[in-house]
């Protein structure tokens, strides 16, 4: 905010968007206030005249909103003047891109770190740089993990316990088929069939699984399939409400093979996905469900991976890099998650459910490492054990409450 006129701070409902700009506010207008809404389109010249910062919650309900902002900017606005927070992105409307004019920060569910369960020791921005110190002892266990998947990610939420915090969660879920889709404009006539397709889409958590094979799934059992168009349709409004969080695929510029380019897929927030999966905390320790998925993994696996997926995203934004995965085009070698830090600092990731790394779990980071050029600046597996520590094949081995950023 000491550089930047305008920021948009962009994340799905009760993410805590709202609260966090309301710390850092001198004037707010709150457009899911009708009155403030037909005040702002009567005289939108307000917001011009206000005292900063700024704070324009919810602006996609008054679009015209964004670029007015983005007019101030352009007119010499002082550095943290403005402050939008959106949860959704307009679906019809054109609205400017404000690129230059307005940063976009995605704000994201908790992640592990920022739960403050416990104090990590390990920085994936010194990892980055090549200089981490690979220490510590964790004294959470594999039932910890499993909690905090099934706790979700937003603060007001997690705060709940048991019935309470399912309940809240399946009425987070009804609210998006049966107010946020027709609010982007698609009408849902069947609201059984976006769930069970959103189902289908958790249960593909962590894979790169084709959204035919999801529909697929997801039709099972119906009598009347959606079509493919009506899948992708699902998966755009989704994205508009920031409620997917799909990891790309890798595509270096020096290639030694052929990859793989399908995304990952995972939802904003790994409770979500369990409670699509009607699965709770004893339903996944006592292994019901644990199917196996498509790469592999059983359902807790893909979960704890997705977890991982969520702080990663997180702690990678602070050190001004990107996430994505990894994977030949047959199969043969892949890679749950590579970090690009801004100076080309690069560095593999490997997710294991479990309390022990063998040299059978390492062997895909050691094959990347080996053949990429011009290196990794490290390799790690994250996993549920107690030690963080460095192998003597040098692959760094990080439980996950350990690692921030």
């Amino acid at each position: 905010m000491q550089d930047i006129a305008a920021i948009s701070i962009d994340g799905p409902k009760g993410v805590g968007k709202t609260a966090t700009a309301l710390q850092r506010a001198s004037t707010v207008f709150q457009l899911d206030d009708d009155a403030v809404v037909e005040v702002l389109r009567a005289a939108p010249e307000q917001i011009l005249a206000a005292k900063p910062p700024v704070v324009i919650d919810e602006w996609q309900r008054v679009p015209q909103v964004w670029d007015r902002v983005r007019r101030a900017v352009d007119d010499g606005a002082n550095p943290g003047t403005y402050i939008l927070t959106g949860s959704a992105v307009p679906a019809d409307l054109p609205v400017h891109t404000g690129a230059g004019r307005i940063l976009s920060l995605r704000m994201r569910p908790l992640s592990f770190a920022e739960r403050l369960i416990e104090p990590p020791t390990v920085s994936l921005r010194q990892m980055l740089s090549s200089d981490a110190e690979i220490s510590g002892a964790s004294r959470l266990k594999l039932q910890d993990y499993v909690a905090e998947i099934v706790a979700s990610g937003f603060p007001g939420i997690r705060q709940l316990s048991g019935r309470a915090r399912r309940a809240q969660l399946d009425g987070y879920l009804t609210r998006i088929i049966e107010r946020e889709f027709p609010e982007q404009g698609l009408r849902v006539r069947r609201p059984e069939t976006l769930r069970s397709w959103m189902s289908a889409y958790a249960a593909a958590t962590g894979t790169t699984a084709s959204y035919s094979r999801i529909l697929s799934t997801a039709s099972a059992g119906l009598n009347e399939q959606p079509a493919k168009d009506t899948a992708l349709v699902y998966r755009d409004v989704l994205s508009q409400l920031w409620l997917l969080d799909q990891v790309s695929a890798w595509q270096p510029r020096n290639a030694f093979t052929r990859f793989g380019t399908t995304p990952k897929h995972y939802l904003a927030d790994p409770a979500l996905s369990a409670r699509l999966l009607g699965l709770d905390e004893q339903r996944l320790l006592s292994g019901q469900g644990e199917r196996i998925t498509a790469n592999d993994k059983t359902v807790l696996g893909s979960l704890f991976e997705a977890l991982v997926a969520l702080s990663l995203q997180t702690y990678a934004q602070v050190a001004e890099a990107r996430v994505s995965h990894f994977r030949t085009s047959r199969g043969d070698h892949e890679v749950d998650f590579i970090i690009h830090g801004v100076d080309g600092a690069t560095i593999a990731l490997e997710v294991k459910l479990d309390r022990t790394v063998e040299d059978r779990d390492v062997r895909h980071l050691l094959w990347l490492r080996n053949n990429f050029d011009p290196g990794l600046n490290d390799v790690a597996v994250i996993y549920t054990g107690e030690y963080a520590y460095r192998r003597q094949d040098g692959v760094a081995v990080i439980p996950l409450s350990l690692l921030g950023a």
